[in-house]
């Protein structure tokens, strides 16, 4: 998968930064795999992440998730995103336990990703890199946006809307919480972070 390979901004503000995305092979072994990728939301769930979804459904700041991971398809692709590491080791050891058969994307700072299967037992089998943004780099929104809007890996939080957020943070009329809650919203997938997000409006708006 490289909807989540593009994230931007510093190592220190990654570093709370954890989608995990799941999917089956699509005519290998996508029959009857609806129940297991909804196993795989029902154990991240437990564990607290701050976001969930199925790309068919919704995330969580649309629906309920009991209802999200009882209802997915044989084909579709499910995700969350954690902003704790310490969650996803703990998720990683449940799923090694339970044995899904489903094969599982861990995205975010590589050394760190690495520790954290390693802890929980597990091997890493492939990984994948971003070598960056090719072309007219002029015609991009600012480094304070891209960070927010990378956070959705295919591009359904616009640039104008995070502008118009930190606007109305600045103005006072909104915090910075329920501003990521906004920008979660057209996230289907359910990767977008909203912690992240409102630290990163809070800092924009700072400005």
């Amino acid at each position: 998968m490289t909807h989540t390979l593009h994230r931007q901004g510093t190592r220190e503000s990654l570093s709370r930064d954890y989608p995990l995305v799941a999917v089956m092979a699509h005519g290998i072994n996508d029959k009857g795999g609806g129940p297991k990728l909804g196993k795989f939301l029902e154990i991240c769930w437990r564990h607290g992440p701050v976001n969930l979804g199925d790309m068919k459904q919704g995330s969580v700041f649309t629906y309920n998730a009991e209802k999200i991971y009882k209802n997915v398809s044989d084909t579709t692709i499910v995700e969350c995103v954690f902003d704790d590491l310490n969650k996803v080791e703990a998720v990683l050891r449940d799923l090694k336990k339970e044995d899904l058969g489903v094969p599982v994307v861990v995205s975010g700072l590589t050394d760190k990703v690495r520790e954290c299967c390693q802890k929980a037992g597990l091997e890493i089998h492939t990984v994948a890199q971003s070598l960056g943004v090719w072309g007219d780099t002029s015609r991009l929104p600012s480094k304070d946006i891209l960070e927010i809007t990378t956070m959705c890996g295919h591009a359904m939080v616009s640039s104008s809307l995070i502008e118009m957020m930190i606007e109305d943070i600045k103005k006072g009329t909104i915090t910075p919480e329920k501003a990521a809650e906004k920008l979660a919203k057209p996230c289907e997938c359910g990767i977008f972070n909203p912690t992240r997000a409102a630290e990163l409006l809070a800092k924009a708006a700072a400005k």
